[in-house]
């Protein structure tokens, strides 16, 4: 019982985590999923995300395959993202993304899935 209960706390500590507001190099927002840095840029018409491997070099995206689930209010969007070179996974908005938004990327990379989240500012 002990156990369940500290896996439940560990559970919901990381489901409410904030993400690292930390200015990535392409000036957005960045966090870490399972040894990979990721960074999060949102424009007016898209999303973009900017993979980088243990080692501090760009993953190749090709082949890659990635969804983005957007929640704005009370509104969930699933963007499909699509692979562009050198690192990055893109997805086009259907509007521009409000302040609170929330954005979790999901992502099958080399074997193993990664998730990061984060809020747009």
């Amino acid at each position: 019982m002990r156990s369940a209960f500290r896996i439940a706390a560990v559970a919901m500590a990381l489901a409410t985590a904030s993400p690292s507001l930390a200015a990535g190099p392409n000036g957005g927002q960045t966090t870490v999923s399972d040894g990979h840095p990721i960074e999060f840029v949102a424009s007016e018409s898209g999303v973009t995300f900017f993979l980088t491997g243990e080692d501090g070099k760009p993953v190749d995206t090709a082949g890659l395959t990635a969804k983005a689930f957007v929640q704005a209010g009370s509104k969930t969007e699933t963007l499909t993202l699509k692979p562009a070179a050198p690192n990055r996974l893109v997805g086009d908005l259907k509007a521009p993304l409000a302040a609170g938004a929330k954005v979790v990327l999901s992502a099958k990379v080399h074997g193993h899935t990664i998730q990061a989240r984060f809020e747009k500012q």
